[in-house]
């Protein structure tokens, strides 16, 4: 079995997704592929904060660089200073 990856984890939760949104699941179907698509969203939500901390970190060690928070609104127009 391959190793999980964020990509395929959101793969597979988009797929989850259109399942879902069919609406032909049976009840209880349905409720497996949202507990399944919870546990996704968890890995994903981890992948994406260990990524974060990389970069925060990566950008401290630079020396010139510094942290600047993602702001969904600017859409990270925001500049490194």
């Amino acid at each position: 079995m391959p190793k999980k990856t964020f990509e395929s984890a959101l793969s597979r939760l988009e797929q989850i997704t259109a399942e879902l949104e069919e609406g032909e699941l049976s009840l209880e179907k349905s409720l497996k592929k949202f507990e399944e698509g919870i546990e996704l969203v968890r890995f994903c939500s981890s992948r994406l904060e260990e990524a974060r901390s990389r970069v925060d970190v990566l950008l401290e060690k630079s020396g010139h660089l510094e942290t600047v928070p993602f702001d969904e609104k600017d859409r990270g127009d925001q500049t490194l200073s």
